[in-house]
Order: structure tokens, then C-alpha cells, then sequence
């Protein structure tokens, strides 16, 4: 396993980042396998896990909580996500100081720990001034119960508007950004993997399989089918081969696959040593439901791609092209491309 610098904080973490996303009722409810999965990674050189508060309403954090019990806690870098709707309580989501200072305990409670490596707002909040937002997450950073922070999703312009305001206001400043990142959702190579190296900030690159496209099970004369995990269940028609933007992407995995089978190593190895390669990326979230899934992402460790290989790719999906712009959240992170902000 390799290390890399996070951003600039000083914190070695692992190239491969453990996320907790399919552990509870959204993938894989048998907290006992999960604990195993857990184990397996960090016993593979994994020292960094991300999850959610949001993740199974707080399942995931209490499985990773109970996980790194025992002693393994002080040699894990923990990375929680906050913001998306926690319950029923209009209250309990965004970035508002009132939510993160009461959020950050529940995590806190939930994973057995005293301290949070890296806090990340999970989804911006465009109804809370970002001064708000970094004067919260600066207190906590002050107060010990989170090392850093960062965030999610986040346009390259508001990422500068939040440096610029950290600076200003005497803020503590966003360290990191997690971003989706794959063979077939490549626009943040365009303005947001450049913004993110100029300001130092650490980059989780999260989705290096696209939601199951580059798992491998997709290839044309095969049924499209989608994920088994109740989760991605609920997203069934990101998989509808009907929808035109599933079709070109069926072609393209098609022929990533036929690259990778040329190469000598299976898609899932390409597609995630490609994640990883980007000199903006510091870690690729990978996200294992089984334990078959663990395997099969720690096997990408350690692969080199070539120049010809990586030219190839960018023959099939050029640089900051997505094959499916839905693909990029742009609809978390901005509403300028909503009808209603561009037929005022």
C-alpha cells in the first residue's frame, strides 16, 4: 500500500480509502462481516476510512465505531461526512453552526472516539453563509473534537470563495475536497482538480467504479441489471439501458473493458489505478459490500498504467468529458443549470 500527503496537513494516508457507505441497512446489514471487511483493509495497509452520519441514519459510523475498538482507533484516519438530511428534523442537515456543533456529537458518539480526523460538509448548503459554516468547523478544530475539515461536491468557484472568506475572516480553511472521479465522470479534471492543487487541498476521489459501470458486469450483449445492495436499488434507473446517456455509457465501459482485457488486468484494476493516478488525488474512496468486493478492489494496489494505455482511455472519454452529466452532483453543488435559473 502506498502514502500519500493529505493536501497539506501533514497526515499520511493510504492511496485506497476505506469507504463505510455499504455497511449497515443501505448494503451490507450483518455488522459482524462488515467488522471483518473493516479488518481486512487495515490489516492490507489501509489506515484511512470515510463515512457518514447520513450513511444507514448512523448504522455505518456505530459498525466503524465498534471496528476500531480495541486499540486500532489511534491508527486510523477517520473521515466523517455531515449535511444531507439526517432525520425528519429541518434542523438536523446543512452547515449551519447550530447543526454541525450538534451533528458532530452524535458522530462522535456513534464511532466510540474523542476526536474526528477530518470533517467534511457532505453537500453545500446555499441557505448558510459560508463565513457561518468555517467559523463552526474552526471552533471545533479549536476545541479538539476534529483535527480538519473539508468538503464535498463543491463547485471550483466556491471552493475559492471559501478560501478567500477562511482567509479574510481568520477562518480555519477546507482541506480537502471529495469529488466523484472515474473513467466515465471526468469534468473535475477541468476546473475543480486544478483549483484544488492550486490551494494545497487533499482530494477523496469517490465512485472509481461509476456506480457498478466499471465493475466489469457491463459489457454489450449482457443485461444491464444494476447493484444488488437496497441502496442502489433505490437508483434503478441509472442502469436503465433505455435512458440514451446509459446506452453511450454502456458503450464506453464496453470498451474500457475490452482496454483493460488487453492490458492484462481487469477493469476494476484500470478503473481504479486511473482514479488514483491524477496528480490532484490523493486517495480513491473504494466502497466494498462483500468481502469479494474487498479483494477485488485491494488487487488494484500497486498497478502502474502506461502512457499508451492512459492515452487509449482518453480516446474512449477525453479529459474532462462525463459520459452522463448527471453523473458529475452538479445538482448538489449548484442550481445554475436548473430550468428555473436558466429560463428566468
Amino acid at each position: 500500500m502506498q502514502y500519500r500527503t493529505l493536501g497539506r496537513t501533514g497526515i499520511a494516508v493510504s492511496q485506497l480509502c476505506l469507504g463505510a457507505m455499504m455497511f449497515g441497512s443501505f448494503g451490507n446489514p450483518d455488522h459482524d462481516e462488515s467488522i471483518r471487511i473493516i479488518h481486512k483493509a487495515l490489516d492490507a495497509g489501509i489506515n484511512f476510512i470515510d463515512t457518514a452520519d447520513g450513511y444507514s441514519a448512523g448504522e455505518s459510523e456505530e459498525i466503524v465505531g465498534k471496528a476500531l475498538s480495541g486499540g486500532r482507533r489511534e491508527h486510523v484516519v477517520l473521515a466523517v461526512k455531515f449535511g444531507p438530511p439526517f432525520d425528519q428534523d429541518p434542523n438536523h442537515r446543512g452547515a449551519s453552526r447550530r447543526w454541525i456543533t450538534e451533528g458532530v456529537e452524535g458522530s462522535l458518539r456513534r464511532l466510540q472516539t474523542d476526536w474526528i480526523d477530518l470533517y467534511q460538509v457532505g453537500v453545500p448548503d446555499p441557505n448558510t453563509d459560508i463565513d457561518e459554516t468555517l467559523g463552526a468547523l474552526s471552533d471545533l478544530v479549536h476545541a479538539g473534537k476534529i483535527r480538519s475539515f473539508g468538503a464535498s461536491k463543491v463547485p471550483a468557484s466556491q471552493i475559492v470563495e471559501a478560501q478567500w472568506t477562511a482567509d479574510r475572516r481568520g477562518h480555519e480553511r477546507f482541506r480537502t475536497e471529495q469529488p466523484p472521479y472515474n473513467l466515465l465522470t471526468r469534468a473535475i479534471e477541468y476546473d475543480v482538480l486544478p483549483t484544488c492543487l492550486r490551494h494545497g487541498m487533499g482530494v477523496l476521489a469517490y465512485s472509481p467504479l461509476a456506480g457498478g459501470w466499471l465493475s466489469g458486469k457491463y459489457r454489450k450483449g449482457q443485461g444491464v441489471s444494476g447493484s444488488a445492495s437496497p441502496f442502489r436499488a433505490w437508483f434503478s434507473g441509472l442502469f436503465d439501458s433505455t435512458n440514451p446517456a446509459n446506452a453511450a455509457k454502456l458503450d464506453a465501459a464496453d470498451a474500457l473493458g475490452a482496454l483493460a482485457d488487453e492490458a492484462g488486468m481487469t477493469l476494476i484494476q484500470m478503473a481504479v489505478a486511473f482514479a488514483i493516478r491524477h496528480p490532484a488525488v490523493t486517495s480513491t474512496i473504494i466502497g466494498p459490500r462483500t468481502m469479494e468486493h474487498l479483494d477485488a478492489y485491494l488487487e488494484a494496489s500497486g498497478i502502474d498504467l502506461s502512457s499508451d494505455v492512459l492515452d487509449r482511455i482518453d480516446q474512449i472519454v477525453p479529459p474532462g468529458v462525463t459520459i452522463n452529466v448527471a453523473d458529475n452532483m452538479w445538482d448538489f453543488g449548484t442550481t445554475a443549470l436548473s430550468a428555473a435559473s436558466r429560463r428566468r
